[in-house]
């Protein structure tokens, strides 16, 4: 009889667990195509041969599922504000949006956090500071713009560079007339570091601080890929694809039962030789690096 329950109870526990980490996902995309269809294409193919597949997916203006599904993923702001929207009991994982956009969108919403995390795109504030010291290693007087949205990551990035023996010294220039500002805090500092707020990197904006940085001889450290391609020096960022795989992770580990908001755990490196050579600046190349990076541990 024991023998019997025992099994049972193991049985019931496998079939749970099994239920746990098996389902279905609706994939909201804020656009067709870009990065979300990257973020799509990758996701697909980290959950290929698993438990978990996209059954359905879904747009800002269509954020309903038409079957029943196990979790709501989303790419970008707009489809996370759709998917809020719905007051549904889904659990909802948000993707490829800054914190600040993430954390405004949920708290307008008044849903609450209980079943919604995100995978920031944000790089955490320690993993910049390695990439400034050994990509500038003679710079320790950094640079930082932000407005009220983003003013308490330069809080929390100000303590952890100061412990990498970086200053960062930031100006909220929310109620300022950008450029000005930015040429005088650039005069005292040896480098800017560009964070994913889009009150001030917005297409209108980012000619003109990246031309006056540029004329100041003082280098860009951005956050994305293109930014790196228009002119920064160099960029630290978690691409669509490595984002996918992290999220697809999460399900496979975790299922449904989603942990609380992260930072991205890969990463991707990217410089523009063109602006190095132009401002005088020898760089390690990507490889070196991404392994000098690497091989400090970073903070979890």
């Amino acid at each position: 009889m024991l023998r019997l329950l025992r099994s049972f109870l193991i049985f019931m526990l496998l079939g749970w667990t099994g239920n746990l980490l098996a389902g279905s996902v609706l994939l909201i995309e804020s656009q067709p195509g870009g990065p979300y269809a990257d973020f799509a294409r990758a996701l697909e193919t980290a959950l290929d041969n698993s438990s978990w597949r996209i059954s359905e997916r879904g747009t800002p203006e269509n954020p309903t599922p038409s079957r029943s599904v196990d979790l709501i993923i989303t790419t970008g702001s707009e489809a996370f504000r759709q998917a809020l929207k719905q007051n549904t009991n889904l659990p909802i994982l948000a993707t490829l949006l800054p914190r600040q956009s993430f954390e405004r969108t949920l708290a307008e919403s008044g849903h609450s956090r209980g079943r919604v995390s995100a995978i920031y795109l944000d790089q955490p504030a320690s993993r910049q500071a390695s990439f400034i010291r050994h990509l500038l290693p003679r710079e320790t007087q950094i640079a930082m713009i932000y407005s009220g949205d983003s003013r308490s990551l330069h809080a929390t990035a100000r303590t952890v560079f100061a412990a990498a023996g970086l200053q960062l010294n930031g100006l909220d220039v929310s109620e300022r007339e950008l450029l000005p500002e930015l040429a005088s805090l650039l005069a005292r500092n040896g480098a800017l570091l560009a964070v994913p707020d889009s009150n001030i990197f917005r297409r209108d904006q980012i000619k003109g601080i990246l031309m006056t940085s540029y004329r100041m001889k003082k280098p860009v450290v951005a956050f994305s890929q293109s930014l790196v391609q228009a002119g920064a020096l160099a960029g630290i960022y978690s691409d669509p694809a490595q984002i996918a795989r992290q999220a697809a992770d999460l399900l496979l580990v975790s299922g449904a039962n989603l942990p609380p908001a992260m930072s991205p755990t890969q990463f991707a490196i990217s410089i523009n030789p063109h602006v190095a050579d132009a401002l005088g600046i020898r760089l390690p190349d990507e490889t070196e690096l991404r392994r000098a990076m690497l091989a400090e541990k970073e903070p979890r």
